[in-house]
């Protein structure tokens, strides 16, 4: 039997994981599939080496004190591939924990293929010749990103964005109103607070504080927290208090029911932003880290931009407010802007809809793109 070794490092790696294997096994239903991951994966038939959580850490202040554990987990990464000899190994995203684990597996001579490319142009460029020595093929989610690793010498595919085949536009915003008792005069904000928990924990007290004045504004306003079960428990507790009674989704299906029935979205950096551009909901992006991890990243930052909406439009089409700018008072005035003004919203919108334009893949679903890359690198493999 064919093995193929996923690592998927946190909730969006999950997601991509379990639609690459569903997708592989259309064309090959004999592969097996070993490595880490979440509860998509999981519903692939995948067993984790160990729970996928562990490895969901973000910025020095977390990582640092976790950091003879997630070389525990190394560790016995490295041995579990040494064993079992995949034939093509895959890791997603969480460059941090894959680039190492594919400097340390490299010597075995198992094609590797990095799925998300590190954002080399937008911090640390030369990374890149690390890169270039770890790994033997990227698949590329922007369209302007392969010809950045192909100067490097990198085989490079773009493959599309997954958020495109997410689901997130197919949401039923009637279905949701029905299932929680919403009434017509009620809008809905969607909050989404991210799926790390010190990414939660640092950002709910000012979504918090931001619903509060604005609530204040607009009465009638519901606000609908998206979350990871990661993180689930840590939010229910946090969110008790709000305002407006909040409802909290886990599922995904009812999630996308919340993106069809939201007025606006509050909502943390990351591929969160391209979700609401897909579901077509007005939002503005917020972000917040630790002030010493923030010093580090000002330093090595190369782009405008922190939302990847943004970034492909070339100009502010979410507001942004990160660090310092990130204050409640001037959320909650760009979140009334986009739910008392139609003309603002639907000029957001517009703007979401031209980014989506330059996602797609030539003819194809992003899963099936990346999918065909690494069955090419099997067919590699078995030559």
């Amino acid at each position: 039997m064919t093995l193929v070794y996923i690592v998927a490092g946190e909730a969006s790696g999950d997601a991509l994981g379990a639609r690459l294997v569903a997708a592989l096994r259309t064309h090959d239903p004999s592969l097996t599939f070993a490595g880490i991951g979440g509860p998509r994966l999981a519903e692939q038939g995948m067993d984790s080496l160990f729970p996928m959580r562990e490895l969901a850490l973000m910025g020095l202040i977390e990582v640092l004190p976790n950091i003879r554990n997630l070389a525990r987990r190394m560790t016995q990464t490295v041995e579990d591939i040494t064993t079992r000899r995949p034939s093509v190994i895959v890791t997603i995203d969480s460059p941090g924990f894959a680039m190492r684990l594919a400097e340390r597996v490299r010597p075995l001579g198992i094609p590797i293929v990095h799925y998300v490319a590190p954002q080399v142009w937008a911090w640390r460029p030369g990374r890149i010749a690390k890169i270039k020595a770890r790994v033997d093929r990227i698949l590329c989610l922007l369209p302007f990103e392969p010809v950045i690793f192909e100067r490097a010498g990198i085989r490079a595919d773009f493959v599309g964005h997954p958020v495109l085949e997410s689901g997130a536009d197919a949401g039923d915003a009637a279905r949701f109103r029905a299932a929680h008792g919403l009434g017509a005069e009620e809008r809905v904000l969607l909050v989404m607070p991210g799926s790390r928990r010190m990414e939660a924990k640092r950002l709910l007290p000012l979504f918090g504080a931001t619903l509060e004045r604005l609530s204040a504004r607009l009465p009638g306003l519901r606000p609908v927290i998206a979350v990871s079960p990661v993180v689930a428990e840590l939010v229910r507790a946090r969110v008790a208090s709000w305002p407006g009674r909040p409802i909290l989704v886990e599922a995904l299906a009812d999630k996308h029911d919340a993106f069809a029935c939201a007025s606006a979205g509050l909502i943390k950096s990351g591929t969160s932003s391209l979700e609401m551009a897909v579901a077509g909901v007005p939002h503005i992006v917020a972000y917040r880290v630790n002030p010493i991890t923030a010093a580090i990243v000002r330093r090595l930052v190369r782009v405008r931009f922190a939302s990847l909406v943004n970034l492909l439009a070339e100009r502010e089409v979410a507001p942004e407010f990160l660090q310092d700018r990130a204050m409640p008072e001037a959320m909650a005035e760009a979140l009334h802007t986009l739910l008392a003004d139609p003309a603002a919203a639907e000029a957001q919108r517009a703007g979401l809809r031209s980014v989506l334009d330059s996602l797609h893949p030539p003819g194809l679903a992003p899963s099936e793109a990346a999918a065909r890359v690494v069955l090419d690198e099997l067919e590699r493999r078995r030559a």
